[in-house]
């Protein structure tokens, strides 16, 4: 299903000097061994598939998926910081095991990872931004009767960043997602927010991550470089298996963090006990 999504040039400034906001101190979580934990990164079957989504020219660059592919609308957009680096999205010294993105879970392929924060309360986890954006589009749905948000920040240069499984959004956004269709069981289409709404690196999006049912403490996370497809889709039969706005243009986020935040991910165990760290997108 086609899409369009717009970035607005002026927080491509803020994109530039992207900062790490996780003040803890880097620790290996893995002191002592810990099963791995059976689980996926959803809690029920839900749907992702987003409408057509249009937004207002407001002066920005325009991201759009014909059908076929993302491009670039209403200008030339602005060059991404290089090297891209992303400020760290979660605490990672809270986190269980990581999802990788690019692989199977729950039978379903998923171009996004996620976090894991087993034996924790929902409300310990924050969510931040990762780089400067836009909040483009967005999604509340009911999964077990429980409400979980989903959102989509895109920069400038063509960095898209989605996460789902927000339980409890920061205030600043919760008048956004007020104006969003009315939350339905396992309908998690995304609507555009009207009008988008500009973040800042290292802004806080969530206050409380997962389902309480459980609990099940955890946020998916995947990034997508608009700009050209991924090395995977060059297989024209993944790519034919492997369609949508997002399979051929997510990317392995572990290594766009911090250094030391790249390694402590990577430290982690994987979160599905099947697909385990098998990715289309992360090379070991």
């Amino acid at each position: 299903t086609a899409g369009t999504v717009e970035a607005r040039a002026s927080v491509a400034a803020a994109a530039a000097t992207p900062r790490d906001v996780t003040t803890t101190p880097v620790a290996s979580p893995l002191s002592t061994p810990r099963p791995v934990a059976t689980a996926t990164s959803t809690a029920v079957a839900v749907p992702t598939a987003a409408p057509l989504v249009t937004q207002s020219a407001s002066g920005g660059v325009t991201w759009q998926h014909d059908g076929s592919g993302w491009q670039a609308l209403g200008g030339t957009p602005p060059a991404c910081p290089s090297p891209l680096v992303l400020t760290t999205p979660v605490d990672l010294s809270l986190a269980y095991s990581v999802l990788y993105p690019g692989q199977t879970r729950g039978g379903d392929y998923k171009p996004h990872g996620g976090i894991r924060f087993d034996g924790q309360a929902n409300d310990v986890p924050t969510v931040r931004v990762p780089l400067a954006g836009t909040l483009v589009r967005g999604s509340r749905y009911l999964a077990g009767g429980e409400i979980q948000y989903m959102i989509e920040i895109v920069a400038p240069c063509g960095i898209m960043v989605r996460f789902d499984h927000l339980l409890v959004p920061a205030p600043t956004l919760m008048q956004a997602f007020e104006a969003l269709p009315a939350p339905v069981e396992g309908d998690s289409r995304t609507t555009s927010f009207s009008p988008p709404l500009s973040l800042a690196a290292g802004e806080m999006i969530a206050t409380a991550v997962g389902v309480t049912a459980g609990p099940n403490v955890f946020v998916d996370f995947g990034v997508y470089d608009l700009r050209q497809r991924n090395a995977a889709s060059a297989n024209a039969a993944w790519a034919q298996a492997h369609t949508g706005e997002f399979a051929a243009y997510g990317v392995c986020w572990f290594d766009l963090l911090p250094t030391a935040a790249a390694a402590q991910v990577r430290s982690l165990p994987a979160g599905d006990s099947i697909s385990g760290s098998n990715s289309d997108y992360c090379t070991r």
